[in-house]
């Protein structure tokens, strides 16, 4: 097969690297345009992992996501743990790194989840000093992403989306905007979910993620383990008709399925951003997807 892939910084659809899927990237070449993968599963470079990863990597672009930056932490960041992900940047030489508006690390102990915070001006100039800091030892900016969340703070005084904006325009980073979160978190909170897109400035938007997520009673949760709903189809054509084509990531890390699954919902993405890439002078194309 001739695989003639998009070039990295250009909207094309990729997906997370799995390692059940590692064996057939490494056999034989995908039919999708990059990769992404989770920084802290490769900081140590002597494992079969990150090898694996290495060779992988000579035939696709690759993002690197970080869980473990802890950006929203009153502490402070863990320079050690921020100075070994600049370790794997050089080694990989990934097109965009990415962390997320939450916090996870506390007294020197790390939660292994991505914690909500308050959006008060207080935790905004946390992030503030967080996010500088670890922009100036990484070198380079980093892409923000917005949570899904299942609860709000009393003590809130600022709109997420108005937040995660100003926080970024502070920084000099930009915005990973994860669609399915829009969606499950304006479902949990009542909010409307093409007001929070309308809030975000197009020019800042420089990825989307999609994933999957679940109901579970009332409250629905971002589980990443199945495919991307029809509602979650249709705000994603919502914010690509906002923002313009944008590199597309499709996330699946529970119940990880056959890698014709995960190369299905990217190939419907990109089919989507390729709708929008049309002559100036021509009507804009229809797309084709079914959202079935």
């Amino acid at each position: 097969m001739t695989f003639v892939g998009l070039p990295p910084r250009q909207a094309s659809a990729g997906i997370g690297l799995r390692h059940a899927h590692y064996d057939q990237f490494t056999k034989e070449k995908q039919p999708v345009a990059w990769l992404e993968v989770h920084a802290e599963n490769f900081l140590n470079f002597d494992t079969p992992a990150f090898k694996m990863l290495e060779r992988i990597r000579q035939d696709y672009p690759l993002s690197l996501h970080a869980v473990n930056l802890s950006l929203g932490s009153s502490d402070g960041i863990d320079e050690d743990h921020v100075k070994r992900v600049k370790g794997l940047i050089d080694r990989l030489n990934p097109f965009i790194v990415s962390d997320h508006l939450s916090w996870g690390r506390i007294d020197g102990y790390y939660l292994n989840d991505l914690l909500p915070i308050p959006y008060t001006k207080e935790s905004l100039d946390v992030f503030d000093s967080n996010i500088s800091r670890i922009q100036d030892l990484l070198e380079r900016s980093l892409l923000i992403e917005n949570p899904s969340s299942y609860l709000q703070f009393k003590a809130s005084e600022i709109e997420e989306a108005d937040f995660l904006t100003t926080l970024v325009n502070r920084t000099g980073s930009s915005i990973l905007l994860d669609v399915n979160n829009i969606y499950v978190s304006c479902c949990n909170h009542g909010w409307d979910a093409e007001a929070y897109l309308n809030a975000i400035p197009a020019a800042l938007v420089k990825e989307i993620h999609l994933a999957g997520h679940t109901l579970q009673g009332s409250i629905r949760i971002d589980d990443h383990g199945s495919k991307v709903c029809h509602e979650v189809w249709e705000l994603y054509q919502k914010a690509l008709t906002a923002y313009g084509p944008v590199p597309t990531l499709i996330e699946w890390d529970t119940k990880v399925p056959e890698l014709g699954i995960l190369l299905a919902e990217a190939s419907k993405a990109q089919n989507l951003l390729d709708s929008l890439r049309v002559p100036s002078n021509s009507p804009r194309k229809q797309s084709h997807v079914s959202f079935g």
